[in-house]
């Protein structure tokens, strides 16, 4: 019953319909009659772009699209970074549409009512996967600048990682895994306020970790392993080229060394546009570095680290130890150390860049450092 329904849930229900309907009329055309047209894949409609050297890009649903997911703060802005200094990737920034058109698409599917009115109104399973497919192509692919690859980086969008392989069936899924405790720890204090997430106990929001990374897990595991692959963040930090080369591979694109110094191409044409209202954006200006694995450490309750194994299960599932404070994740690379040891080195100038990454817009340039070469919600799951 509508009384039933949540604010949000008539707020999405209110917002989404008429987006859908606009983009199945836009794309369907006026002149169309509802059953004349043959259901052919042939005739999905093309996204093209013209590159700034002219080269020409054609997207559709059978593009090789790379979605890249996991729960906030969980690594998705530096994995996206470091591809996006491939020179056949653009990820770019967050589109947020993206995720909560899913969101809406999700409630109408559980909504006997609202499927009902759907199917009612002519708006079959088949017509909006058409109408939500157009959409999501034209955002990831109009947002930012053309590329071979498209890569798109809203988080929650994992959660629906099997429907969207249905409506992109070549698709490539990163499944970004970070400890739990790491992960909330930097929630809390960088306030990135999440739906259902209470800042102020670090007990429910490992719970709710705990909940999302599981549904995402689940979503990679129906994937399989062609379509979706879990990167642990410690991992890929520690050994950033291993990890690199195996996601690369999977993803079925050469290597480059370019995707293992991503903070060379920050903010430079053709290289890596930042968002200065994205959180994670003044900390993968630096290259990648040790210095958030542990910060967790000594700031989570003691009541909540003696019921970690019970209130977050997840950990132990995906090999890190709930009783360890703190956790061994292991011996990093000597690249690694040194960009480090860099970074703290010449930390005052390493601020400074950090600082002006929140005011500059897409098209400036960045200075370096340490001598280095050339309000709504955040996220509603």
């Amino acid at each position: 019953m509508d009384m039933m329904l949540s604010r949000s849930t008539k707020k999405l229900l209110l917002l989404g319909i008429p987006i859908v309907l606009f983009v199945y009329f836009f794309f369907r055309g006026p002149s169309a009659a509802p059953h004349d047209c043959p259901k052919t894949e042939s005739m999905s409609k093309k996204t093209s772009l013209i590159s700034q050297d002219g080269t020409l890009f054609e997207y559709d649903r059978q593009s090789p699209l790379i979605f890249i997911g996991g729960v906030p703060r969980s690594g998705t802005t530096l994995m996206r970074a470091m591809l996006d200094a491939h020179h056949d990737v653009r990820c770019g920034e967050e589109t947020r549409v993206v995720p909560r058109l899913l969101q809406m698409r999700s409630h109408w599917m559980k909504s006997q009512k609202e499927s009902l009115r759907l199917e009612e109104a002519g708006l079959t399973g088949d017509v909006l996967d058409s109408a939500i497919s157009s959409f999501i192509l034209e955002v990831v692919a109009r947002h930012a600048e053309p590329a071979a690859r498209l890569c798109n980086k809203d988080p929650f969008t994992l959660k629906s990682g099997t429907y969207l392989q249905q409506l992109f069936p070549n698709s490539k899924f990163l499944f970004m895994v970070r400890d739990g405790r790491a992960t909330v720890h930097s929630i809390i204090t960088r306030k990135v306020t999440i739906t259902g997430f209470d800042l102020k106990s670090y007990r429910q929001c490992l719970q709710k970790w705990n909940t999302a990374i599981t549904a995402m897990n689940e979503q990679c595991k129906q994937l399989g392993p062609k379509n979706c692959l879990p990167v642990v963040y410690e991992q890929m930090v520690l050994h950033p080229e291993q990890w690199m080369r195996k996601i690369l591979n999977f993803l079925e694109l050469p290597w480059t060394d370019a995707v293992l110094h991503h903070e060379q191409h920050i903010n430079k044409k053709g290289g890596i546009s930042l968002s200065k209202v994205e959180r994670s954006s003044d900390q993968v200006i630096k290259p990648v570095n040790l210095d958030a694995l542990s910060k967790w450490v000594g700031h989570i309750p003691d009541d909540v680290v003696q019921d970690m194994a019970e209130i977050a299960p997840m950990l132990t599932h995906f090999g890190y130890d709930p009783e360890a404070n703190p956790p061994n994740y292991g011996k990093p690379d000597k690249r690694v150390v040194d960009n480090t040891n860099d970074i703290k080195e010449h930390d005052a100038e390493w601020d400074e860049i950090a600082e002006k990454v929140k005011s500059l817009s897409k098209k400036d340039t960045m200075p370096r450092a340490g001598g280095k070469n050339e309000d709504s919600k955040d996220f509603d799951q």
